[in-house]
């Protein structure tokens, strides 16, 4: 790049000048890309003066913009300062930038932002981080496991301002032990900063000093939330544990005054009218915020399936105080007694949602779908709509699948169009099987309150074919707006999910020969062969921990703007676009689709690629969150209502096995508990990781995953979530090894 080269005003250079005028008007500067594709030509980081020598900025207000750009861009990771406050390329210094997961025992690992392995992180380099912590750290070797392992470089961003837990007052000393147990590090509370809080009682501390190489975190109590196990506390405690945002914003509550209780007229102009078309909606019992309607008719040997879903971005604009608040939140939050929502009622239950014979804006994905379930067809058009039933899974179940004749003649006028639903289902869900889609059937639970919320029974939920119908077309629609913007290649999110690592996959495998079972595809199995392994084991007493084990094999879905597929479901594309409502990505699929369906082009679209980088790490960042919140929840009040089962006997099955013991699900109630290593009696047990199993030295007593073991309740702690089983006398499986001799298992 020659001088005078250099000396060219950035917009000349810029081929994202436009957008970027077009965004801040007379205050535009350099855009992210353009920054990053310059240094990388240049080759050396290059001081903050220099790039705006280089660029002919010389305004005060223009270089104080590029210094705050360059500064968010090195918390966000893309670039990172050196020592001469020279700013560079995170790749070109053999540095990884990603996130931090804390473990228990105080040690931890870096995942990294570009994907791959994760790295382990000691103990020692934790005691200045905390859980979530963003960081670019070194790899400064190989520890004695064969782990690659990470040095702190930088922290680019702390996760942690408040922590929840229990305060402890102990030799004239103030603590905080956190309730997230992935924050090993206690809180230290001086005198002046403890408040009114008593010995025993569950706060909130706010950190005013964040963890050093030598020193641990301060905080100062700000709430006390109340005593140790008061009823509902364990919903509070994981609200505020995992700092999931509860209270609306004054400007939030500001804009959500303003809007009208009914549709606005001029909203409706120009919108393809559907009003007349039967478009239903098919939910749970209690669902009360409705983004999806359906309609199919027949076409031919072809369905025309008709998928609106309410059109969150026009309440929701760009830059406005709701659209920064739902960013924050990422995702609504469910509870069992309770929703924490990522937008407000006026809007997640009323302007947005479906209701039944009223007007409402969406976003209709009209497919065409072969007999083969195949979409030969796709288009979007901003719609009006108006609700013609609020069915649910049940009594769409009992009329199509178990046709009872009085749900039949109640929503006779519906039949037809329900009839041809079924019927494109069964198309989709033959092309599903037909791809190799990998069908996990996990089993989830609903918690039972009785008086004063004490949790009465546990059930298990139960999957009908509307369930399935629902998600075959929620699919449908979400694969034709992944070609949409793929077709216009403008910058969107997609939900991607990899294959299994290679280490992963020998461990499966390990796993899988000693049950006699094999899994096809060599070094790279693709979705059938997963698909193919698990009809297989339908039927299986140990077909359940076996699906269990492949799950774990594969990685966590992601977004991102960079399309890898989506693995689990054997699709080469995949965007969320179906539930707006409750998911912010699907709020941006909208907004790039009606970006292209009002003219608009690529590189005017209002995000750029590193924009959706970033949003799709905050928003995956936010569905952990809210999955560990609500495991957290459900876990405190499983081990409550064990609280009084202590000495009671139960059937349960091995559901995970480890060096330190066995963990047992209950059969009925499906609650966890361990029976540890030291409570199996008369022997010396032995971990085999390979086989899942811990085997006894002498006796060749094998409990292995997957083995029906009756078990006694010892103990229940609330505080770890633990519940503590050991072995019935009638638990103990009849299975031994012979010593210095295996058995071959025959293949099943």
């Amino acid at each position: 790049m020659t001088h005078s080269r250099r000396r060219r005003s950035w917009r000349q250079l810029d081929p994202f000048s436009e957008r970027e005028r077009e965004k801040y008007g007379g205050q535009a500067i350099p855009s992210r890309e353009f920054i990053l594709s310059y240094l990388e030509e240049r080759g050396a980081p290059l001081t903050q003066e220099s790039l705006c020598e280089e660029w002919d900025i010389v305004e005060d207000w223009a270089v104080e913009a590029v210094c705050r750009r360059l500064r968010a861009m090195e918390r966000d990771g893309q670039l990172i300062r050196n020592r001469r406050q020279g700013y560079g390329l995170v790749a070109k210094m053999d540095l990884i930038k990603g996130r931090v997961i804390g473990h228990p025992e105080g040690y931890g690992f870096l995942v990294p932002d570009e994907g791959g392995e994760d790295l382990y992180i000691s103990p020692r380099q934790m005691r200045q981080l905390l859980h979530g912590d963003r960081v670019v750290m070194r790899i400064a070797g190989i520890d004695s496991r064969g782990r690659r392992e990470a040095a702190l470089v930088e922290i680019l961003e702390r996760n942690t301002e408040r922590v929840v837990g229990r305060f402890f007052q102990e030799q004239g000393v103030g603590f905080v032990a956190p309730d997230n147990r992935r924050l090993s590090q206690d809180i230290v509370v001086p005198p002046e900063g403890q408040g009114d809080a008593r010995h025993g009682q569950i706060v909130i501390v706010e950190l005013i000093e964040q963890p050093t190489k030598h020193s641990r975190p301060i905080g100062r109590i700000r709430e006390v939330l109340g005593d140790h196990m008061a009823p509902g506390m364990e919903v509070q405690i994981a609200i505020a544990s995992h700092d999931i945002p509860t209270e609306w914003p004054d400007a939030v509550t500001a804009e959500t005054v303003r809007l009208a209780l009914e549709v606005p007229e001029s909203a409706k102009e120009g919108r393809w009218d559907l009003r007349d078309l039967p478009l239903v909606t098919i939910d749970g019992v209690t669902a009360r915020d409705f983004d999806d309607a359906v309609y199919c008719e027949r076409r031919g040997q072809n369905w025309r399936l008709i998928v609106a879903i309410a059109d969150v971005s026009w309440y929701v604009r760009p830059g406005s105080a709701l659209d920064e608040e739902a960013q924050r939140r990422g995702n609504s939050v469910y509870f069992p007694d309770r929703v924490i929502p990522m937008l407000p009622e006026a809007l997640s239950n009323g302007l947005c949602s479906l209701n039944p014979e009223v007007d409402r804006l969406c976003l209709a994905c009209d497919m065409t779908v072969s007999s083969l379930g195949r979409i030969t067809r796709s288009r979007f058009v901003a719609a009006v709509m108006r609700s013609h039933a609020r069915l649910t899974y049940d009594a769409v179940a009992a009329m199509l699948v178990a046709q009872d004749s009085r749900i039949r003649r109640r929503y006779e006028p519906l039949l037809p169009h329900l009839e041809n639903l079924y019927g494109v289902f069964r198309a989709l869900q033959a092309a599903r099987e037909q791809r190799g889609a990998i069908d996990f059937e996990t089993q989830e639970t609903i918690i039972e309150y009785g008086p004063d919320r004490k949790i009465e029974r546990i059930l298990p939920t139960e999957r009908n074919d509307a369930h399935r119908l629902i998600e075959e077309c929620m699919i449908a629609a979400n694969v034709a707006a992944a070609r949409f913007l793929q077709r216009h290649r403008i910058p969107g999110l997609y939900r991607v999910h990899e294959g299994p690592t290679l280490e992963k996959l020998e461990k499966l495998r390990c796993f899988l020969g000693e049950l006699g079972l094999g899994l096809g595809g060599g070094d790279k199995p693709a979705p059938p062969d997963f698909a193919m392994l698990l009809e297989r084991i339908q039927g299986r007493p140990d077909g359940h921990l076996i699906q269990t084990v492949m799950l774990r094999s594969l990685a966590q879905a992601v977004y991102s703007p960079d399309n890898v597929g989506h693995f689990g479901l054997s699709l080469e594309a995949y965007a969320h676009f179906t539930s707006p409502i409750r998911r912010f990505p699907d709020l941006l699929t909208h907004r790039a689709i009606r970006h292209v369906l009002q003219g608009g082009k690529a590189d005017n679209f209002g995000y750029s690629h590193a924009d959706m980088a970033q949003l799709g790490e905050q928003c995956s960042m936010t569905e952990r969150r809210a999955d560990e919140a609500v495991w957290d929840a459900v876990e405190w009040l499983k081990c409550e209502y064990m609280r009084d089962k202590v000495g009671e006997e139960y059937d349960g099955v091995v559901a995970s096995v480890t060096a330190f013991g066995l963990f047992v699900e209950l059969k009925d109630i499906y609650v966890q508990g361990l029976v540890h290593v030291t409570a199996l009696r008369n022997d010396y047990y032995h971990f085999d990781p390979a086989g899942h199993r811990l085997r006894g030295e002498r006796s060749g007593q094998v409990y292995r995953l997957g083995d029906p073991l009756r078990v006694r309740v010892m103990r229940v702690d609330l505080d770890e979530r633990k519940i503590d089983f050991e072995l019935a006398e009638a638990g103990e499986p009849q299975r031994f090894l012979r010593r210095g001799l295996r058995r071959k298992r025959k293949a099943i």
